[in-house]
This record gives C-alpha cells, sequence and structure tokens, in this order.
C-alpha cells in the first residue's frame, strides 16, 4: 500500500490545507479552511508537545479539537493540547465524556497512557512530558449526537458518530475533498499486511459503518496509525478490513475450540509489530471483547432465526 512510513517527516502536507501531524504511531490530521481549522484526533500525553510545536512550526492554532473517542491511544493528549490552545472547541461524540472519566476506564487509561510512552521512549521518539496521573475532560465540549458540520470557510467537517468500535466514536468527512478520517473504524492495520478488526461495542454496527464509510467513496482514507490511504488502495483497504471481521468472527463461532484457545490463538496471530504499542493485557481484554461480540451476535442470529421459522 502506498502509506506512510516510519521515515516521513512530521508535519506532512498531505493535500491543500491537509496535514497529517504526530509520528508513524500516532497520527493526528489538521484541516485549515479560510476561517478556522480543526485538528482531528489528539493523541496520548506523551506527543502532546510534540504536536503543538508541530502546530507552532505551521503557524496554526486550532480552533477545534475533535476527540474520535475515548479509547486510551485517541484521548489522553487531550488535556496538554487544551491548555496550550485554551480557545479551541472541544467536540467528541455523545458518551465519550462519560466513558473517558469513568473511575475503571481512568484507571486503564493512566496505565495505558504510561505504557505506550514507554513503548516510543524505547523507539527512539522521546515523551515531552510525564505519563498522566489523572484526566480530565472539558465539560463544555461539544457533544455530537448523530452528525455536525462545521464551516471552517470553503471546507466542511461533518463529524459523524458511528457505531461498533468504542462508545462516543467519531470519523470525519470533508465533503469537498472526498477525505474520510476514519480513526480506528477501519480496524488497526498493519500496512501492506492486514487489518485487526476492533468491532468492541457491536460486530454487526462495526460491519455497518465500513459499509457506510466505503459508500462516501473517499479519495482519501487517514486511519490514526501508521497513516493514511490513497488511491486504487482505498478500495482494496475496505475490502481486506471488512474480510478480516470476517474471518475473525468466523473463527470464533466456528471453530470447535474453548474461548481460552481461540483468544491465545488470535493474541498470537496478531500481537506483533506495530500492534505491541499497546500492553499485552490490553490486547488480551480486547480479544476477549471480539469473543464476546462475537457471540452475541451468533446468540442474536439464532433468535431471529427462531422468531422467522415460528411465524
Amino acid at each position: 500500500m502506498k502509506e506512510t512510513t516510519q521515515k516521513q517527516i512530521y508535519p506532512a502536507l498531505l493535500s491543500e490545507n491537509l496535514w497529517v501531524l504526530g509520528n508513524y504511531h500516532f497520527n493526528l490530521y489538521l484541516v485549515k479552511g479560510n476561517n478556522a481549522s480543526a485538528l482531528m484526533e489528539v493523541g496520548i500525553s506523551a506527543i502532546a508537545d510534540e504536536v503543538i510545536a508541530q502546530l507552532e512550526s505551521l503557524d496554526i492554532s486550532p480552533s477545534y479539537l475533535v476527540v474520535s473517542h475515548p479509547h486510551t491511544d485517541h484521548v489522553t493528549g487531550l488535556e496538554g493540547l487544551h491548555r496550550r490552545f485554551p480557545d479551541a472547541v472541544t467536540v467528541a461524540g455523545e458518551g465519550a465524556r462519560e466513558f473517558a472519566t469513568h473511575p475503571k476506564a481512568l484507571n486503564v487509561m493512566i496505565k495505558e497512557d504510561r505504557f505506550m510512552a514507554e513503548f516510543l521512549s524505547s523507539n527512539g521518539i522521546r515523551p515531552g512530558r510525564a505519563p498522566i496521573e489523572n484526566f480530565s475532560f472539558p465539560e463544555n465540549h461539544i457533544a455530537v449526537k448523530d452528525c455536525l458540520e462545521i464551516d471552517l470557510g470553503g471546507i466542511t467537517l461533518r463529524c459523524i458518530k458511528v457505531k461498533g468500535h468504542s462508545p462516543g466514536n467519531l470519523i470525519v468527512h470533508i465533503p469537498e475533498t472526498g477525505v474520510l478520517m476514519s480513526s480506528d473504524s477501519l480496524g488497526f492495520h498493519f500496512p501492506g499486511r492486514c487489518f485487526f478488526p476492533v468491532f468492541f461495542t457491536g460486530y454487526a454496527d462495526y460491519l455497518a459503518t465500513l459499509a457506510y464509510m466505503k459508500s462516501l467513496s473517499p479519495a482519501m482514507v487517514c486511519p490514526a496509525h501508521q497513516g493514511p490511504i490513497t488511491g486504487t488502495d482505498v478500495q482494496k483497504a475496505f475490502r481486506d478490513s471488512r474480510q478480516a471481521a470476517l474471518d475473525v468472527h468466523a473463527a470464533i463461532i466456528r471453530e470447535q475450540k474453548n474461548r481460552d484457545t481461540i483468544a491465545s490463538e488470535l493474541f498470537t496471530a496478531f500481537y506483533k509489530d506495530e500492534f505491541t504499542i499497546y500492553s499485552e493485557e490490553n490486547i488480551r481484554n480486547c480479544i476477549q471483547l471480539l469473543i464476546r461480540r462475537s457471540l452475541e451476535c451468533q446468540t442474536e442470529s439464532l433468535t431471529e432465526q427462531s422468531a422467522i421459522i415460528s411465524i
């Protein structure tokens, strides 16, 4: 695939008034209109200072900070960015703040934010600040229930709430340029290799979101990790992402194995390369979610079939 590599220099201009910031592992996207600008994704605490420096190098202060969803790697950089750009309006999906500030989620976020900071450090990317010890989410943010259109001046930012991956999950579509910022809704992609499906809140919802994103016919897809996807690789990415979800789901519901064996095999297959930015504990928990959602979907399908037969 023709995607950003680790040798990419950031910030990088992708097209007119669109930049990718951050680094290879954590991508943030800056969109500049005639009247305002927006930063889609806020990353983790360790890269907040790096992103601030990149924005300053462009002499751009974002008018909006768009939180794609409340998972650690997409939210813990918010406080640092918000402190530096206090006039920026925070935009997030409805339910994101409640999820991110829940005591159980907070404990996980603190541990995972530290792990990812240590990962970057061990790979030659020095964190700009210490990992979080606590976390707060702006109360006066804009909570998107369905879709919010933001006019940046000649460029429209369509913040769309979607399902399947996370509570309060947003994607951003720019109709004027055909750019789609998918965050994790396309799955975690291993460039040129495969996708890890991430249907943590619903398998059917996840597939529906993939179909919806494909229907937008984007010219460029911008995931939150490992760089944008362009050209003919876009449609291939949609096909590969959907197939990855179908394959994992099928492996879970068709294999005559217990849950622990299935979980172990999936972990061995996927926990490598770029995916090791996350802790083993985190990914094992994610795989358990995939198993749970797959089995829930199977139960729902059987219930529907039974209802049809009874009719």
